[in-house]
C-alpha cells in the first residue's frame, strides 16, 4: 500500500507570502451567499507566485517561455527528496555532490524552511547558491523543488534562477516537506492551466511505499 504526501501549501488569507508584502496576499471575496437566498460563491485574487508554484522562464528571462509551454510529461515521474536540514544558510555544490544526483531526476530540497509553517516570512531562508545551481544544470536534472518561497536570495542578477532556466531545469517553489522522509517517490505536479504568464500556483503530491 502506498502512502500519499500532499507537499503543497494551503491557499488561504493567512498564507505566508514573499517578504510579508500585503500586495502578495491572496484575497477571498464572498460575492453571494445563502443568507441572501442565492448560491455561495467566492472571487479569488491571487498572485501567480502564491504558495506552491511553478516558475516559467519568462519570470527571469526576457522573451522567456510562458507557463503553458512546460510539457505535462515533465511534471510527473520520479523525484528524490534530499535531507538538507543540516544546512543553515545556503545549498552549495559541495552539499549536493554526496547524493549522486542523476540526469533526468526531479530533486526536492528538504531544509529547515519546512519547519516554518507560520504566516511570517523568514528573510534568512535556506537557498540554492549559484554554484549549486550550476552543478544541477551540469548534471541535466529535470527539475528542482525547494521548501522556500524562492530558490535564491541576496544574489545579484539572479544567477540561480537564470542558470537553471537557461539549461531547461524547471523550478518549483513553496513546498512543504516537514513530514516527508528523504528518499525516492513518484511525483505529481499539477499547476493551474494558465497561459501567457510567468508562473502558476500548483498542487504537488508524492507517493511512496
Amino acid at each position: 500500500m502506498f502512502k500519499l504526501y500532499d507537499i503543497s501549501m494551503t491557499l488561504d488569507a493567512g498564507i505566508q507570502v514573499w517578504k510579508d508584502k500585503d500586495a502578495k496576499r491572496p484575497t477571498f471575496e464572498n460575492t453571494s451567499n445563502h443568507e441572501t437566498g442565492s448560491t455561495y460563491e467566492t472571487r479569488i485574487s491571487l498572485d501567480a507566485h502564491t504558495g506552491t508554484h511553478l516558475d516559467a522562464p519568462l519570470h527571469m528571462l526576457k522573451d522567456g517561455a510562458t507557463i503553458e509551454t512546460i510539457p505535462l510529461q515533465d511534471l510527473v515521474g520520479t523525484a528524490r527528496v534530499l535531507d538538507l536540514t543540516h544546512v543553515t544558510h545556503e545549498i552549495t555544490r559541495e552539499d549536493l555532490e554526496p547524493f549522486a544526483i542523476q540526469k533526468g531526476e526531479w530533486i526536492l530540497f528538504k531544509t529547515r524552511n519546512s519547519l516554518n509553517e507560520g504566516p511570517n516570512f523568514d528573510v534568512e531562508f535556506v537557498f540554492l547558491r549559484a554554484d549549486g545551481a550550476a552543478y544541477l544544470a551540469e548534471l541535466g536534472i529535470k527539475g528542482v523543488g525547494t521548501d522556500a518561497l524562492g530558490i535564491e536570495r541576496s544574489q545579484s542578477e539572479y544567477p540561480t534562477h537564470r542558470t537553471l532556466m537557461r539549461n531547461n531545469v524547471l523550478i518549483l517553489e513553496g513546498l512543504r516537506l516537514k513530514d516527508v522522509p528523504s528518499g525516492s517517490y513518484f511525483f505529481v505536479l499539477a499547476p493551474l492551466k494558465l497561459a501567457g504568464i510567468e508562473a502558476a500556483p500548483a498542487r504537488a503530491f508524492l507517493l511512496g511505499s
